[in-house]
């Protein structure tokens, strides 16, 4: 596999690392819903052409396809947009998948407003929320190309269903290849005294980043962590720096209902009572554009996040 810093596309990323796993594991199976092209999985086609199973367009078929194999010890990935990996799927990942306990890794494409052009029908903001209510389930979200490479194999070894959010396009290098990535531990980006910004996804991450930067030159030290592991969260670091700093803000691609913010709140209302600002999402459908304006549009740039640390501080 290349170098990671090479990738300007997580979806290769995927296909790549999930090549190199199919290697020394014949369980492995990448199940597709007539989008090969969108989730970039012809390349696990081609190097295993009978292990991807392409179930045309009907995803909740696909789900309970996927099931079925996993009854029989198969280990399949299922591959979607997030939209229908969740709203048109869900039933049957929640009953087929997770109900009945196999180990079905379903994949959610283009989360919140990566999906841009495909619009409002096509935005999966409501996809962690949904999926962090199914018991057992484990939600993650990569931050970068290491991440999404070394949680991916995570995923593969663990043994019960996942579902991943996954940004299809860049790849902006927030880790270095000597991180340790592990399911449910989010990991310090950059350390901080006054506020405490975490991210999941590359899009939100990057945008933490860039807020913390803006933040220290108002002599503002924020600390960044990427909790990759929306469920489960972890609860140590979490409370850890909401006892530092004493102020949090969330940042997520989704909406705030149900999900990372919704996690953090949820978790330290009742063990370490802290002020938490979110990032987000606000209980809105999604629309058309180009991604610049739906980051401007629904508010999730560098310069909300400084805006809501600032209220987070003041309210200490």
């Amino acid at each position: 596999m290349k170098d990671i810093t090479s990738y300007t596309d997580l979806r290769a990323i995927y296909t790549d690392t999930l090549i190199d796993l199919g290697k020394s594991d014949e369980r492995i199976l990448v199940m597709e819903a007539d989008l090969m092209s969108a989730s970039g999985t012809k390349p696990f086609k081609e190097a295993n052409p009978t292990r991807l199973i392409n179930c045309g367009v009907a995803e909740a078929n696909m789900v309970g396809v996927a099931s079925g194999l996993s009854s029989q010890g198969f280990i399949p990935f299922v591959n979607t947009f997030g939209c229908f990996a969740t709203r048109r799927a869900y039933d049957q990942f929640f009953l087929s998948a997770n109900y009945a306990r196999q180990n079905v890794k379903l994949v959610g494409t283009d989360p919140g407003v990566t999906a841009t052009y495909n619009g409002g029908t096509h935005m999966p903001f409501c996809d962690a929320a949904l999926t962090r209510v199914i018991p057992d389930l484990v939600v993650v979200e990569p931050g970068d190309g290491y991440s999404l490479h070394h949680l991916l194999k995570a995923v593969y070894e663990h043994k019960g269903s996942v579902y991943m959010r996954l940004q299809r396009k860049g790849n902006p290098i927030v880790h270095s290849k000597d991180t340790k990535f592990e399911l449910g531990k989010g990991i310090v980006v950059q350390d901080g005294s006054d506020v405490t910004l975490i991210a999941t996804g590359a899009l939100m991450l990057s945008q933490a980043i860039e807020a913390a930067k803006e933040l220290a030159k108002e002599n503002i030290k924020a600390a960044v962590i990427d909790m990759h592991t929306i469920k489960p969260l972890d609860e140590e670091l979490t409370l850890a720096y909401a006892k530092k700093t004493g102020a949090i803000v969330t940042c997520e691609n989704a909406q705030m209902i149900g999900g990372l913010g919704g996690a953090v709140s949820e978790f330290l209302s009742g063990t370490a009572p802290t002020i938490v600002r979110r990032v987000g999402v606000q209980d809105l459908f999604g629309e058309v554009g180009q991604l610049d304006y739906l980051i401007d549009r629904f508010e999730l740039t560098p310069e909300h996040i400084v805006q809501e640390a600032k209220k987070a501080i003041s309210l200490k």
